[in-house]
């Protein structure tokens, strides 16, 4: 076993068992839906961080079986929504399900489609966002980001799962498109000027930034 998951299953054993959470991993095997779910320990920091955002309007992009959807809707205040964007109606039924079984059913809305157009939409609705969660098509990260930026309020938190990429993207040999996005993603977290930025290296990376 290597160190470094010798050291995540160490975290994981001190957070402990979350049965809301082991539902949704359940779920998602019970529906051939592929496990890709954020890790334990992003997953409470996620919580943690909307919590102490004090985030009222929460944006996810990627709603898969519903596991960030808990973690983020945890930390919401009590008046906060969480507004979560999926491709596919089965898996945002499948989040929902989960979300209504963690007694957070209340607090999300599911809209189901191609998430550019659907930010295209909020845009024109005039919505704004306190927090950004990203875990979706790799590929368009970049554009994602852009959109979080134009719809985020001053201060907004933006987060992007799987930044290394499985190691793919600190491999000079690895270009694929999905590579070249997320170099250009994590580059811009943490360098561009509109935002103040990091990147967690533990499991397989964690992009955090905060809209200047």
């Amino acid at each position: 076993m290597s160190t470094e998951t010798a050291t995540e299953q160490y975290v994981e054993r001190l957070l402990g068992d979350d049965s809301d959470l082991a539902r949704v991993h359940a779920t998602i095997g019970a529906n051939d839906m592929p496990q890709i779910s954020i890790a334990a320990g992003y997953g409470k920091l996620l919580t943690m961080l909307v919590q102490l955002s004090g985030a009222n309007n929460v944006l996810e992009i990627g709603a898969l079986g519903g596991y960030s959807g808990i973690c983020l809707a945890r930390g919401l205040k009590e008046s906060g929504r969480l507004t979560s964007l999926e491709l596919l109606q089965q898996y945002a039924d499948i989040a929902k399900g989960s979300l209504e079984a963690a007694g957070l059913g209340d607090k999300v809305e599911y809209r189901v489609g191609d998430a550019k157009a659907s930010l295209a939409v909020l845009a024109e609705e005039g919505r704004k966002f306190d927090f950004f969660f990203i875990d979706a098509d790799k590929e368009s990260y970049p554009v994602y980001l852009e959109w979080a930026i134009k719809l985020g309020n001053p201060g907004a938190i933006i987060i992007g799962d799987n930044a290394l990429l499985h190691g793919k993207t600190i491999d000079p040999d690895k270009n694929g498109p999905s590579v070249i996005a997320m170099r250009k993603f994590n580059e811009a977290m943490v360098s561009d000027e509109r935002l103040m930025g990091t990147l967690l290296p533990a499991y397989d990376g964690l992009a955090i930034a905060m809209i200047r």
